[in-house]
């Protein structure tokens, strides 16, 4: 089985009652629902995007995802280029050259 590890998410009732009644209609569980959906965002952010680059990946903090063990760490809250930062980029005349 593959490393997988657990996120708590917080929704609202009315919002959760409808994940589980689509993944219900659909055949699937809440939480596999929950990944295909995922799934399909990822691919589209790589898609208008580009490619996440492995080295920047799996410099990720995976406790990013819970707030407590990064204050505890002393870590960032993300290391992750903004949309500001992107765009900046790829419009930066002396990157072209």
């Amino acid at each position: 089985m593959k490393n997988q590890l657990e996120l708590t998410l917080r929704l609202p009732e009315e919002l959760l009652r409808k994940l589980i009644y689509i993944s219900s209609a659909e055949g699937r569980s809440p939480n596999n629902h929950l990944l295909m959906l995922l799934r399909n965002n990822v691919q589209y952010f790589e898609r208008t995007k580009g490619r996440i680059p492995p080295a920047e990946l799996q410099a990720v903090a995976l406790s990013q995802a819970y707030p407590e063990r990064r204050a505890a760490a002393g870590e960032p809250a993300c290391a992750c280029p903004s949309a500001e930062d992107r765009a900046a980029d790829a419009s930066s005349p002396e990157d072209r050259s």
